[in-house]
């Protein structure tokens, strides 16, 4: 697993350099300020500034993060999107037959395919920034940039989910149904991390959910009425997912160094 030693007051310096303009798209930009471009700046402020940083810690590139162009982790980012649109639709239809959510419409409307096709890019891109910004943030970084030496991969997914709840600071307040569910959903993203060894298998999953939150809002409208069960519905349909990415077979591993930068000579 990722266990290369990066200086640590570097790697100290750069988490919270993330931590802060990660934390301040949502805490200034929409709470104090109410501002939605400065929300986004914010937030593409965040992955942009995760490149130099990567750099700095001694990688290539968002090496620092296990963030690679190879064409096996771009498949892995491409099955998590399939996986979580499936996975969200079978939780509103169970939900809807468990009493969970009522519908509010018809479903698969041609006005909802309409709808759909109009918001799909700005949509697409509003999740894409805010999930690998996040990823980067509370399973990227611990994995491979924070330099510590995960002898069980077991161990890494119960940190990082429990980090990953905590990054939900604005969310705390709703009480430990919320933080079971997002801790879940955290274990499924941290494991897909752990199997596939690349971070777009994370965001494949964790974009791929998002995503489908808007994608799935015309094409199956639907109202929570139990909001307790929603919390309980989502965490255990991730839990699935955890169980689904542990069941496929795990790539050949290849050798990071390659993203590592060379030491420079004096």
């Amino acid at each position: 697993m990722g266990n290369r030693k990066a200086p640590r007051g570097r790697a100290v310096i750069a988490f919270a350099m993330l931590f802060v303009l990660y934390q301040s798209a949502e805490g200034i930009g929409q709470r104090l300020l109410h501002s939605f471009p400065l929300q986004a700046a914010l937030m593409i402020a965040c992955v942009l500034a995760a490149w130099p940083l990567s750099r700095w810690l001694g990688w290539r590139g968002y090496g620092a993060y296990a963030l690679d162009r190879r064409s096996s982790s771009l498949a892995w980012l491409a099955f998590g999107l399939v996986v979580a649109l499936i996975a969200n639709a079978l939780a509103i239809l169970v939900g809807e037959r468990l009493g969970i959510y009522a519908p509010t419409g018809p479903a698969l409307s041609a006005a909802g395919f309409h709808t759909l096709l109009a918001a799909l890019p700005v949509l697409a891109l509003s999740t894409f920034v805010p999930s690998l910004a996040e990823d980067i943030l509370s399973r990227g970084f611990w994995y491979r940039a924070a330099g510590i030496a995960w002898h069980r991969g077991f161990v890494f997914v119960a940190f990082s989910a429990g980090y990953f709840v905590l990054n939900h600071l604005y969310r705390l307040e709703r009480g430990p149904n919320e933080w079971l569910m997002i801790f879940c959903m955290g274990v499924a993203y941290a494991t897909a991390l752990c199997r596939a060894g690349t971070l777009w298998a994370a965001v494949g999953l964790h974009w791929g959910w998002n995503l489908a939150n808007g994608v799935l809002d015309p094409l199956l409208p639907a109202d929570t009425v139990d909001v307790a069960g929603s919390r309980w519905l989502i965490a255990g349909v991730h839990l699935l997912v955890a169980l689904m990415v542990v069941a496929v077979p795990p790539p050949s591993r290849v050798v990071d160094e390659g993203q590592r930068l060379r030491p420079l000579r004096g």
